[in-house]
């Protein structure tokens, strides 16, 4: 066997070892589907609202409370503290949770709600 061709062979016997694990590669995927299903609204950028809040540091943060952003009533007195969990059931339906809110958009698959909150998640531990 040649250099070249035991090397190629290492490689690919090494290649699973280096895939992402799970956890990384939904959070991969949220970060995607936030881009194309909540970035037309929302950003991460902390102090940077759009038509929605910007959602840097949301995991703890009581809704509605975001000095300068936009919020319906029905928001700011829902007097919910975002978790993953609560924002797993707002995505699932917002005008469910929160009769009265402006926000339209949900996302109706529990796979694509995971790998968004994920990349929020992750978006909490960056430095």
């Amino acid at each position: 066997m040649t250099r070249m061709a035991v090397a190629l062979t290492l490689a690919l016997l090494a290649a699973p070892m280096m895939l992402p694990p799970a956890q990384a590669q939904q959070a991969t995927d949220g970060e995607r589907l936030f881009r194309t299903r909540c970035g037309t609204c929302h950003t991460i950028e902390p102090g940077q609202n759009r038509v929605g809040p910007s959602l840097a540091g949301v995991i703890g943060r009581t809704a509605g409370t975001l000095e300068g952003a936009r919020y319906s009533p029905a928001l700011r007195q829902s007097g919910i503290i975002w978790s993953s969990e609560t924002i797993d059931e707002y995505l699932a339906n917002p005008r469910q949770l929160v009769p009265g809110t402006t926000m339209t958009v949900g996302l109706r698959a529990a796979e694509e709600r995971a790998a968004v909150i994920a990349y929020l998640n992750g978006r909490m531990a960056a430095p």
